[in-house]
């Protein structure tokens, strides 16, 4: 495969990434393969055959990997992405080029959750149309309809987008509002129903979200525990100090993957190793059919809620029922 053709659709790429509006951060090499990849443009393919490609992040990275093999060569940004940088291939080019109106996500199931690994993309059609006419005299005026038609579209989508937004009300009476999907929802029963249940006037220290992570955060609060947060750290999905023990109670949501295994307790154990407060290590389900699907991976010594059951929970231990295991408290 020529490399010089690679280099040159590559350069070409990162043009029309600026032209479009992305950010100077993401006209890199990363971003440029994935838009690529996305419109099935191989290097010596012109850009008039640019086509709607509907990939995963997995199926991107492969195609990238087949088409674009020298591109790596003495670069910090291969294309050779390892399965544990599927992230930085998502979070860091992805997700940008869908903000930026590039590209579409889900076009088929809109809702679903941020880590299904259903999850698609493609060019939106205004930007296929747009980036079809590179090089041609109809470039500038495709570009301008695109930023013109993308603006409208965003308004309508960002009011769209809020009115399916998941509201949950904080045991003080606040309301915060999660991404839309099953892992929101569940997030939701854990606060309004868990919480009220078996951590009676807790107080919720921190709340993540799929789509933008930290929706509550009391980095001050944990430090006067003894907990010092990394933002860089996994944290559980909800984390409520249970005051009248004195109990922090770590909340993994589990819709498709995560439960309080062996080595998701560790974790937590080493991010809250600081703490004054006794740890509690909880799993939370939807239904039990899902409790069902997950039960032999969970670890001794925490504990398991099913939203369906929620005045009751299994309890993985054998001295005692929901309680810190340190001797000390």
């Amino acid at each position: 495969m020529d490399k010089e053709h690679q280099e040159k659709k590559l350069r070409e790429s990162k043009e029309i990434l600026a032209a479009l509006g992305l950010p100077p951060k993401q006209q890199n090499t990363r971003t440029a393969l994935v838009l690529l990849s996305m419109l099935n443009l191989s290097p010596t393919k012109p850009w008039s055959d640019a086509e709607a490609h509907t990939l995963g992040i997995t199926e991107c990275m492969e195609w990238m990997k087949n088409h674009y093999p020298d591109i790596s060569k003495g670069r910090k940004d291969p294309t050779r992405y390892a399965p544990n940088t599927r992230e930085s291939v998502r979070k860091g080019s992805v997700n940008q080029l869908v903000s930026a109106g590039v590209l579409f996500k889900n076009s088929d199931a809109p809702n679903r959750a941020t880590n299904d690994k259903n999850n698609r993309y493609h060019p939106s059609p205004i930007a296929l149309k747009a980036i079809a006419s590179f090089g041609t005299s109809a470039w500038e005026k495709h570009l301008e309809d695109f930023h013109t038609e993308w603006g409208r579209l965003r308004d309508k989508w960002a009011a769209e987008r809020a009115a399916h937004l998941v509201p949950v009300v904080l045991p003080d009476g606040t309301v915060r509002s999660l991404s839309p999907g099953d892992h929101s929802d569940l997030i939701r029963d854990i606060v309004e129903s868990f919480a009220p249940q078996f951590t009676p006037g807790g107080i919720v220290v921190y709340l993540g979200d799929t789509g933008t992570k930290w929706i509550v955060e009391k980095p001050e609060y944990l430090a006067e525990l003894g907990v010092l947060v990394d933002r860089h750290g996994k944290m559980p999905d909800v984390v409520i100090h249970f005051t009248e023990k004195n109990w922090l109670v770590l909340v993994e949501a589990v819709t498709s993957t995560g439960p309080m295994n062996g080595i998701r307790v560790d974790e937590l154990k080493k991010l809250f190793e600081g703490a004054r407060s006794g740890l509690v290590f909880v799993t939370a389900f939807q239904t039990k059919k899902k409790f069902r699907q997950f039960a032999a991976d969970i670890a001794w010594e925490t504990e398991v809620w099913v939203a369906e059951e929620g005045t009751h929970m299994v309890h993985f231990n054998g001295e005692r029922f929901l309680g810190p295991y340190d001797q000390n408290q």
